[in-house]
């Protein structure tokens, strides 16, 4: 065969997919959610699902697939095919879960970025009855007890046990990880004082420092919180460079073509871009973030390299 025959026919045969990826999408879409009904991923998922379905002129259906710390659901989305008819919602653990465990997806080469939803900051708190106050009455008192003091988390490699290691690194204190079945136990259980702090979800410990329940001494974020703007960040307060965020982001399988991320990106920002539902959003300690599908690529990388630093130098191990 002549080698203009031979391109004729490669094009002809790539040409049916462009033509798909163009029309997309031709049927309904799957959007996984990689945690069970009720928590922080699934609802943001369900609130963009009819304005998505809108956007895209085809239905949306939430699917939760939780279980393994996210890392059944981010599976099912790296072998869905990837015309770009399923993506997913995931978070920060699907990256932890990968480092820590042996799991049947690469966090970055499996997946195609989407766009970067949100970031909820971690409120390191204490309860109210606590005479510890700042960061530095933390440090001071786990130096003089070391080991006596504990941290919750809802379980092993969440984004609140990684930031309470990275916190023992950079302090270079020794303090107790407790580890819950998740974060309603956690938090109990600091309420009530049986654990000394938590690095504590945004979403889900906020509410407990508005009542009075828990002390807010910091925040893990780069910055102040605008929904805390009193309350220190964790760098600010004696540990330079401390910044880490629980993140929730829209992925695909590896090899979506571009005009379906295209257009994904473009519908789920203009739906979480609007300046209504960033403020919703932001009073339950939810920031939206956005930005196109290589700035959700990026600073995934940069996440990848973050928690495996912690990782190896805390010898997180989860059996």
């Amino acid at each position: 065969m002549k080698r203009r025959d031979v391109l004729g026919a490669g094009l002809a045969l790539a040409m049916p997919a462009v033509a798909s990826a163009q029309g997309f999408p031709s049927r309904p879409v799957r959007l996984i959610v990689t945690w069970p009904p009720g928590g922080t991923t699934d609802i943001l998922a369900r609130q963009l699902q009819p304005p998505l379905s809108a956007a895209l002129g085809q239905p949306v259906v939430v699917e939760n697939r939780g279980g393994a710390s996210g890392a059944i659901g981010a599976t099912e989305i790296a072998r869905a095919p990837n015309d770009g008819h399923v993506f997913g919602m995931v978070t920060s653990t699907v990256i932890s879960a990968a480092l820590l465990t042996r799991q049947p997806y690469d966090p970055l080469r499996d997946f195609t970025p989407l766009l970067l939803i949100a970031r909820v900051a971690n409120i390191l708190a204490v309860p109210v009855s606590s005479p510890i106050r700042s960061v530095q009455d933390l440090i001071d008192t786990a130096k003089r007890r070391p080991g006596a003091l504990t941290f919750a988390s809802p379980g092993l490699g969440s984004a609140v046990h990684i930031s309470g290691e990275m916190f023992k690194l950079m302090a270079h204190v020794d303090m107790v990880h407790v580890p819950y079945r998740g974060g309603g136990p956690a938090t109990a259980d600091l309420v009530a004082g049986h654990v000394h702090t938590m690095f504590g979800n945004a979403g889900s410990t906020l509410p407990f420092v508005r009542n009075g329940s828990l002390r807010a001494i910091a925040v893990t974020s780069a910055q102040r919180a605008p929904y805390l703007p009193d309350v220190p960040t964790v760098a600010e307060s004696g540990l330079p460079g401390f910044a880490i965020d629980e993140w929730y982001a829209c992925l695909g399988p590896a090899g979506m073509p571009a005009p379906a991320v295209e257009k994904l990106n473009s519908a789920l920002m203009g739906i979480v871009g609007q300046p209504a539902e960033r403020a919703r959003l932001l009073d339950l300690g939810v920031e939206v973030v956005g930005g196109t599908a290589e700035d959700c690529a990026s600073f995934m990388a940069q996440d990848v390299e973050k928690i495996g630093r912690v990782v190896r130098e805390a010898r997180i191990r989860v059996e």
